[in-house]
């Protein structure tokens, strides 16, 4: 028997852009849509234009979030850097809700899956900085991007695509693992497609992570509880999921190499935020 749409967990997905959503250009938004129903769950989109009261009314109705990606760049005044020319401007109408967002899911301990764009607003909101421009601030660096903003141009097989090394011991690394068929004949790495030209420099606080490229640039952290912090949740309380990827799982066809990996990421979203109630404060 299938699940109800009542019994599933609801996840929000921010717009990617304000001009697209005023715009009505969804093409893009729905890859993401796509992927949180495949996996089980229902995707909530949440406008980029709603007031505070009704941003904070929206999530609190809802089980976890998936953070896109953005032909957007983070403001560089948010981690202290003076801008590089080759910074894409900034929407602030993305980044006050994923700040928002952000400060919700630490809060009620929520599951978030950060993409792209979405992992670079989450490495700075937890103090972290990011490299502005891949090709001009890192030398020797792999092509990762087909195109000099890192937008997405064509169709998802017209990605470049290279493997990653999983680091040891995180969500990332025992994911692929149960992915049959998805890891390279090297143990610990996974192929994955790549669309970006900034990255993260220093993690935030809190932030572990979790895979590499080969050219050294981080390609996927997570939230990890020290010790301290896990204890004082006791026994029974969910411990948080919360992971960004650099890539682009919910454009990689589950029948190309790393297909089955991404769809095990947002399965991992979906179920993580099973049995969380939602939250009233």
């Amino acid at each position: 028997m299938g699940t109800s749409i009542e019994d599933r967990a609801r996840v929000g997905v921010p717009y990617r852009t304000a001009q697209e959503e005023a715009a009505g250009d969804s093409r893009k938004h729905e890859f993401y849509l796509r992927s949180v129903r495949a996996a089980g769950g229902e995707p909530v989109p949440i406008s980029l234009r709603l007031d505070d009261a009704a941003l904070s009314g929206l999530l609190t109705e809802l089980d976890a979030f998936v953070l896109p990606g953005s032909p957007a760049d983070i403001d560089p005044d948010r981690y202290r850097a003076k801008r590089n020319p080759k910074s894409a401007p900034a929407d602030p109408h993305r980044e006050r809700t994923d700040w928002a967002i952000y400060k919700h899911a630490f809060a009620s301990h929520k599951p978030v899956l950060s993409i792209c764009y979405g992992v670079q607003s989450l490495n700075v909101f937890l103090g972290g900085t990011l490299v502005q421009d891949i090709p001009t601030e890192i030398e020797g660096a792999i092509q990762h991007a087909k195109h000099p903003t890192g937008e997405v141009v064509g169709k998802s097989a017209d990605d470049p695509v290279h493997e990653v090394r999983l680091v040891p011991g995180t969500k990332l690394a025992e994911l692929a693992r149960a992915s049959h068929g998805e890891i390279a004949e090297r143990s610990g790495h996974a192929v994955v497609n790549s669309s970006h030209h900034q990255a993260i420099r220093e993690p935030g606080r809190g932030l572990r992570v979790s895979a590499i490229s080969p050219d050294g640039i981080i390609e996927a952290i997570e939230y990890a509880l020290d010790a301290e912090q896990s204890a004082s949740r006791g026994s029974g309380e969910r411990a948080d999921w919360i992971v960004g990827v650099q890539w682009h799982p919910e454009r990689m066809p589950l029948e190309k190499p790393g297909g089955a990996f991404a769809a095990a990421l947002f399965r991992a979203l979906v179920r993580a935020a099973v049995g969380v109630a939602p939250q009233a404060t």
